[in-house]
C-alpha cells in the first residue's frame, strides 16, 4: 500500500491539497491516519506544524524513523481517532487514502467528523480523500490480483447491506508464507458524506471530484470533500 509509488506521488498530491483548501504558509496541520508518514513528511518539509495520529505501531515507527532521517520536527501521537481531539488547535485536517469509515458502528464514525471539527480552530478545514459510492458502482471488480515486489495480493470484494457497506478480503502470498485479513468498511454516497459533514458543525461543505478541483461528477476519480468550520 505504501510502495516507493506511493511515495513518488505525494509532493503532487500535497500541493493540490493545499491548494484546494486555501492553506496558509505556516499553518498548524493535523494528519489523521496519518500511516507512515507520506503526507506529515512532506507538510513539514514545506514548513507546517505537523501532528500526525495513527493507532498503528508499525506504521509509526516508520514515519518518525523517516521524519529523523530528514531532521524533520514532527509530533506523531498513537491514538485511536473516535478518541483524538484537540479543541481550537488546528488550522487545517488532512484524512487522506480513504483513511474514513471502517468502524462498525454509524455513529463512531459521525463521532471522528465531530472530534476534528472540534480540534479545529474557527475558520479551519478539513480535506477528506475517499472514493465514494458514485464511483465505486462504476469501477467495482469483485475480484482481482497483482504482484508487488515479490508479493502476490489477491482481493475478493463483496457488496452488502445495499450498497451500504464493502467487505474486502485479501491474502497475501509470498514465498512459502500466507497472510490473510477481511477489512470491512462503509460506503458513502457524496450527499451522504456532506450531510454528515453538516450534522458536524461545519458551515460549508464542497465536494470535488480529485484533488486537482475537478467536479464531483460521471468522470470523478476520488470523493474529495473540503469542509470548514
Amino acid at each position: 500500500m505504501f510502495g516507493q509509488e506511493a511515495w513518488s506521488i505525494t509532493p503532487g498530491q500535497v500541493s493540490n491539497a493545499l491548494d484546494l483548501m486555501g492553506v496558509e504558509a505556516g499553518a498548524r496541520i493535523l494528519d489523521l491516519a496519518c500511516g507512515p508518514g507520506r503526507h506529515s513528511i512532506e507538510l513539514a518539509r514545506r514548513g507546517f506544524e505537523v501532528t500526525g495520529v495513527d493507532r498503528t505501531t508499525e506504521y509509526l515507527e516508520e514515519a518518525r524513523g523517516r521524519a529523523e532521517l530528514d531532521n524533520l520536527s514532527i509530533e506523531f501521537v498513537q491514538d485511536d481517532m473516535r478518541r483524538f481531539v484537540r479543541p481550537d488547535t488546528f488550522d487545517a485536517a488532512f484524512s487522506m487514502f480513504t483513511s474514513f469509515g471502517y468502524f462498525e458502528q454509524p455513529a463512531d464514525n459521525q463521532q471522528v467528523l465531530i472530534n476534528v471539527y472540534r480540534s479545529l480552530k474557527k475558520g479551519g478545514v478539513l480535506l477528506l480523500d475517499i472514493v465514494g459510492r458514485e464511483i465505486l458502482a462504476r469501477i467495482f471488480q469483485s475480484r482481482d490480483w497483482r504482484e508487488i515486489h515479490g508479493t502476490f495480493l489477491l482481493e475478493d470484494r463483496k457488496i452488502e447491506r445495499n450498497w451500504t457497506i464493502m467487505r474486502n478480503r485479501r491474502i497475501l502470498i509470498k514465498d512459502d508464507q500466507k497472510k490473510e485479513f477481511m477489512i470491512t468498511h462503509w460506503i458513502y454516497s457524496g450527499s451522504e458524506l456532506a450531510e454528515m459533514f453538516r450534522e458536524s458543525g461545519f458551515s460549508s461543505v464542497d465536494l470535488f471530484g480529485s484533488l486537482e478541483g475537478a467536479p464531483y461528477d460521471q468522470d470523478a476519480k476520488r470523493l474529495v470533500v473540503v469542509a470548514r468550520k
